[in-house]
């Protein structure tokens, strides 16, 4: 997940019973006073605090609470969203099958049921996931939502790429048929995708073509929250989204702010996870970054992308005992990448691409990215923090600074003296613009020329980077990148980034546009075998296999350095989101 998200790593399945008490949330590490004055602030419960447990635990009911994002997000809509943050933030208003629990750290990995009354009960050796929903649930409106409205749900989101193209098409790869079914605004038949089985109004049926061993994590993306299809207008639905949520929308202007309010409909005895706390939701877009990071400060915003604090204001943070103490540094689950793009010449050319992964010093990247706060420097695909992880360097140089006489040979071995290439970067990004500009100096040493082109973050993917005709078309070679696990495993970390499959005409992520057949097969191996062991081995195998092709180039294993808003309640950073603040109980002292 770009960021994204986010996104998560080893956990167990919880059961259900788990999550059934306040008493999950609100065992804080420090507790907030509910009779406290509104202009108070509550006491620093010290740096990293919300990497162990719940900060500033609190019931409180009332106010706002405000989010703020440098750009714009790539759609609101549960079905056509890639982002992490988007994913922590949808769970307010559309309740997937299943979620992660709040909690901190890798804590927050554990998978519960949240719209479904348990976890999927497999059958047919893995090829078959059955979901029964719970009693009582409603949407906005006060109608039911029933299994058809889940059955829809997947069918929109990842059966009519042309309409919603911007999340992950997991469901249309392993659905039995799904290679044939046009999606819903095209099959106008009542039958929908007869892989997707509602016997009654409580129960979902999936069948697969072939076993897919976590299951359960792919059915906790917000694509499988319900859309009822008389309500769905495609694209546009983002303008009316039916919440089956606690808040519904507000007011929605587009690339402006979005406002959520309590949905009065949802009931809290259908609902373990979420206590609706505030009154309102406020999410502000197109906020500069720096503007954020002050409101983050004066304790009256949260930064929804999760990015963390800006290079000026890191200094500040850490250099002040006061400041740092209501910040939080941890590994989100994350590479920070170039992606080398294999369908733009010369870099169809596995030599071309070596040169450039010997040419890069990292340490210089990792210096512009705010220094190791921000991260480690990383040299495999998969983080350590990833199932199948296994140390390696296969371009190794003297102290990660880049070897220029190595990267010359390769440009040999290519047949080219230079090279001349366009990178691209997100222009709302400073620190991804930062590391760009230093990739290019050092690839000038090696006689690799690259120019900088920088695109929004919110039309990265759907319009310029993630679009493979328009990055051949403009000779973009390089392509800066993060990413995190759709969910705990290497499975989860490289299907979509790696596997053939997953390239798209736009909303692509696989950006090096890298299909080879043997790391196709090995992912469907993997995602297959039963033993946890056997296929933490696959993964590993991956990984070997992408840097021996040189087909992305790791720069980061990505840290973030949050900044806690003093105001705001239950805070926790969670491994699920990326290590994000889990979003989905959050609340004010403020009125």
């Amino acid at each position: 997940m770009e960021g994204n998200p986010p996104i998560m790593r080893r956990s167990a399945l919880a059961a259900v019973a788990a999550i059934g008490s306040a008493s999950l949330l609100l065992a804080g590490c420090s507790k907030a006073d509910d009779n406290k004055n509104d202009n108070d602030t509550t006491k620093s419960a010290g740096a990293n605090a919300a990497t162990k447990d719940v900060v500033n635990a609190s019931t409180k009911k009332g106010g706002t609470v405000t989010y703020e994002l440098s750009d714009v997000p790539d759609s609101f809509d549960p079905g056509n969203t890639y982002y992490a943050y988007m994913y922590n933030l949808s769970r307010l208003y559309a309740r997937p099958l299943m979620t992660f629990q709040p909690g901190a750290g890798e804590k927050g990995n554990t998978l519960v049921p949240d719209l479904a009354a348990s976890k999927g009960v497999p059958s047919d050796g893995g090829k078959t996931w059955t979901y029964k929903l719970r009693s009582g649930l409603k949407y906005q409106d006060g109608s039911a939502i029933t299994s058809k409205d889940v059955k829809y749900a997947v069918e929109r989101s990842n059966f009519a790429r042309d309409v919603l193209s911007l999340g992950p098409n997991y469901f249309q790869q392993f659905m039995a048929g799904g290679d044939k079914y046009k999606g819903p605004y095209k099959d106008k038949s009542a039958k929908g995708l007869s892989s997707i089985e509602t016997p009654d109004d409580t129960t979902v049926v999936f069948h697969l073509k072939t076993a897919f061993q976590e299951f359960d994590y792919l059915v906790a993306a917000p694509q499988t929250a319900p859309v009822p299809q008389a309500k769905d207008t495609g694209v546009d639905y983002v303008k009316n989204i039916v919440s089956s949520g606690s808040y519904k929308f507000q007011s929605y202007s587009e690339g402006k702010q979005a406002v959520l309010v309590r949905n009065e409909n949802w009931d809290a005895s259908t609902d373990p996870l979420r206590k609706q706390y505030p009154d309102k939701i406020v999410v502000n877009l197109k906020v500069n970054p720096d503007t954020i990071d002050k409101d983050v400060l004066a304790g009256d915003a949260i930064d929804l992308g999760g990015t963390g604090v800006q290079a000026a204001t890191q200094a500040k943070v850490l250099t002040s005992a006061a400041l740092k103490a209501n910040t939080d540094n941890t590994y989100g689950g994350r590479l920070v990448y170039m992606a080398i793009n294999t369908k733009v010449k010369p870099f169809n050319n596995a030599a071309c691409r070596k040169a450039v992964q010997y040419a890069i010093d990292k340490v210089s990247v990792q210096t512009a990215e705010g220094g190791p706060v921000r991260g480690d420097v990383a040299t495999t695909v998969l983080p350590p923090d990833i199932p199948g992880y296994e140390k390696s360097d296969v371009y190794a140089s003297t102290g990660n600074k880049g070897d220029a006489a190595k990267a010359k040979e390769q440009l040999k071995a290519c047949g080219k003296s230079s090279i001349s290439t366009n990178i691209s970067a997100r222009s709302d990004r400073p620190q991804e613009i930062a590391a760009a500009t230093a990739i290019i100096n050092s690839l000038k040493a090696a006689g690799i020329n690259a120019s900088l082109k920088q695109y929004p973050s919110g039309k990265y993917f759907t319009d310029y980077a993630g679009v493979p005709k328009f990055t051949e078309k403009n000779n973009i070679g390089l392509i800066m990148m993060q990413w995190g696990a759709d969910w705990p495993s290497g499975y989860g970390f490289l299907q979509q980034i790696l596997n053939g499959s997953a390239i798209g005409d736009s909303g692509n992520t696989n950006l090096s546009q890298y299909d080879n057949k043997d790391v196709n097969a090995l992912l469907e191996k993997a995602i297959g075998t039963e033993d946890t062991t056997a296929r933490n081995s696959l993964y590993t195998q991956i990984d070997k296999q992408t840097m021996d092709d040189a087909v992305l180039v790791p720069l980061t294993y990505f840290k973030v350095l949050l900044a806690r808003p003093t105001t705001y309640t239950n805070l926790v950073s969670t491994a699920a989101f990326s290590g994000q603040y889990d979003y989905l109980n959050i609340g004010t002292t403020k009125k």
